[in-house]
């Protein structure tokens, strides 16, 4: 089976679930606070991981950050690629409604000091076959993507946190974007939904594409086939890593040689479970899970086979 890199953050979570997100000027006591492990690189990580591919994580952290290589090992990723040097380690302040959506305050810390030495010596391991997966938490993707693409890898991006300077990166360097309907729609210029797909594949006419639009549901479109996968209706607590679980799941399925239209309907049913539980990294699934669960397109309940 090809290897999975995941080149991306690692970050604390600070969670505090709050009755309503946080007004200016407004002070307020949240109903509890969790810390957990995070970061869309680890969330990635785990959920490929989760998934059964073999995972290598490189990214870097501070010396507070032990709790991450512990969670990236438990799940099955390799660290020996993660380098620590004295920053703090990347964190996240994340509000959570009683709904279940989120909005967080990013603090990159260790994830923005990537060198392009540290880039070099990571890279070096891998070559033709295997799979690089990235977003917009760190720094140096522009060198990343160079030097990806000259040893053959393929690229998977993540465009997120979206931010106008991505647009200046050398996309076409990308083997598989992945982003959901307001990344795409930055990325393709244009504001209608329904436009954003053919805006997309007209701007990368060579990559793979997968738009996510949350309830509902996801596109594939490869130049070839477009795809479209419905989402599972499940009441959700915490939304936090349902797209890092998406694509985590969908990396994984596709490099073990499954069908897009496999993959995606994998990745659904992960995230489908993902948002069913609190957290970030801790709500991901493991692969015998995912596979034994049934869902319903139409009931907000979940059922699971025994």
């Amino acid at each position: 089976m090809p290897r999975i890199l995941s080149f991306g953050s690692l970050n604390l979570d600070y969670v505090y679930h709050v009755p309503h997100f946080v007004r200016p000027g407004e002070t307020m006591s949240p109903l509890k606070r969790e810390v957990n492990c995070g970061g869309k690189g680890l969330n990635q990580s785990i959920a490929a991981a989760l998934a059964g591919a073999s995972v290598f994580h490189a990214g870097k952290i501070g010396r507070d950050g032990q709790p991450l290589i512990d969670a990236l090992r438990r799940a099955g990723a390799d660290t020996s690629l993660v380098a620590m040097n004295d920053m703090p380690t990347g964190h996240a302040i994340i509000q959570v409604e009683p709904s279940g959506q989120n909005c967080i305050l990013l603090y990159a810390g260790s994830n923005g000091n990537i060198t392009r030495t540290q880039v070099d010596h990571t890279l070096a391991g891998f070559g033709p076959g295997d799979y690089l997966i990235l977003q917009n938490e760190i720094n140096e993707l522009s060198y990343i993507l160079d030097q990806a693409a000259e040893r053959g890898l393929f690229i998977v991006f993540n465009p997120s946190p979206m931010e106008d300077a991505l647009l200046r990166l050398p996309l076409e360097r990308v083997s598989l974007l992945i982003c959901n309907e307001i990344e795409g729609a930055a990325l393709a210029g244009c504001r209608s939904e329904e436009q954003i797909p053919d805006a997309l594949r007209t701007r990368f006419p060579h990559s793979k594409l997968l738009l996510t639009l949350g309830s509902r549901g996801s596109i594939y479109d490869d130049g070839v086939q477009q795809l479209r996968q419905p989402a599972y209706k499940v009441r959700a607590v915490d939304t936090t890593a349902a797209g890092d679980t998406f694509t985590g799941y969908f990396v994984a399925s596709l490099a073990a040689g499954l069908e897009p239209r496999l993959c995606m309907e994998l990745a659904t049913r992960a995230a489908a479970i993902a948002v069913t539980r609190a957290g970030a990294a801790p709500s991901i699934p493991r692969m015998d899970e995912v596979r034994r669960c049934t869902f319903s397109v139409s009931s907000e309940n979940m059922t699971r086979k025994e």
